[in-house]
């Protein structure tokens, strides 16, 4: 077995959120429970991973409702399911050395005892660690898939992201304005409008301001050809009532929507679809995983002519987790939330 530091026997203790109860609304402090217990040393076939960094996306909210999903919900007393960068720091695994850097759902812990699979290797040297979870991970893989596979835009048309200044949008954006497409965002507040406007979008709405409905009908006077919705809601209605024949809305999230008490309703004016001959489809990056590769090669490859920004938003602390993961539900962050748990 290839051990850390020279062969030595393991005597680390792990620290980690379970969920302790369904949340109703935004989750709470008691809908968890900090947990600790020692580290012990994988198994044949195994090996283990000392986190460094936590992803925290919306899509986690999700996970806590024992309700019909696309996947399975997170079990009471289960460690909270969370996409991860880590180090190998012990393994029995051929594939993998000790010193290796991969992604994967490592949960909300300091360290985890993985088989290999659903890993994937990370070169270091290609980018700093955060972005592998940002433009070089689920986000960018996210916007990659989504917008092109599905939203499919064609240059000159106008593609309007809502949630444009979080992970996810900002980077659907730039890929719009690189297909040659007239980019519109929709954000909460002037700052996050500014930091659109330095990405190059052509119109950044702040719906904060006044009426989604009238800014998007200025910014889009040709109707909009391809929405992108990460927000739903009212956002979602403004979008439909202004939509361009033929026009593509890519469901990806309703971040509006997943503290709700009640049930969502659906949009009243979804016949604009059939008016426009457009189409509504959601999806999930994980329908796309034999074609990672792809996505990723070619995001690093913006990344590295400077077409592409990424911006991470980095919070230190495994017990800030319960705290740090609202911010993404009162719009404080500002770029891809992640959690600092170790040094690299």
């Amino acid at each position: 077995m290839a051990l850390a530091d020279g062969g030595a026997k393991l005597s680390a203790v792990n620290h980690k959120y379970e969920l302790a109860a369904r949340p109703v609304g935004l989750p709470k402090p008691t809908d968890w429970s900090f947990q600790e217990e020692p580290v012990r040393e994988p198994a044949e076939g195994e090996l283990l991973v000392r986190v460094i960094y936590i992803s925290l996306d919306p899509a986690m909210r999700g996970w806590m409702n024992d309700r019909r999903s696309y996947i399975p919900p997170v079990a009471i007393g289960e460690v909270m399911r969370a996409l991860g960068l880590g180090r190998v720091t012990a393994s029995k695994n051929a594939n993998y050395a000790v010193g290796d850097y991969v992604y994967g759902a490592l949960g909300v812990q300091e360290y985890t005892i993985s088989k290999g699979s659903g890993l994937r290797k990370v070169d270091a040297g290609a980018a700093p660690l955060p972005v592998h979870l940002s433009a070089l991970g689920m986000p960018g893989l996210t916007a990659y898939f989504g917008l092109l596979d599905i939203g499919r835009p064609q240059a000159g048309e106008t593609v309007v992201v809502s949630g444009a200044a979080g992970a996810v949008g900002a980077l659907v954006g730039q890929i719009a304005r690189i297909k040659g497409c007239r980019v519109v965002g929709i954000a909460g507040g002037e700052e996050k409008c500014r930091y659109l406007e330095e990405l190059g979008f052509d119109a950044a709405i702040d719906y904060k301001a006044g009426s989604v409905y009238r800014a998007l009908q200025q910014a889009s006077p040709k109707g909009v050809d391809v929405y992108f919705d990460n927000v739903g809601g009212e956002t979602l209605e403004a979008a439909l009532s202004l939509l361009a024949r033929n026009a593509r809305v890519v469901i990806c999230g309703a971040i509006s929507q997943y503290n709700s008490t009640i049930p969502p309703k659906g949009p009243s004016n979804y016949l604009s679809l059939l008016v426009n001959h457009g189409t509504m489809t959601g999806f999930v990056v994980g329908d796309y995983v034999s074609r990672w590769g792809e996505g990723l090669r070619e995001m690093a490859g913006w990344l590295a002519e400077g077409k592409l920004k990424s911006r991470e938003h980095i919070v230190e602390g495994l017990e800030k987790f319960p705290e740090t993961l609202l911010m993404l539900f009162s719009g404080e962050n500002h770029g891809k939330l992640i959690l600092k748990v170790a040094e690299a």
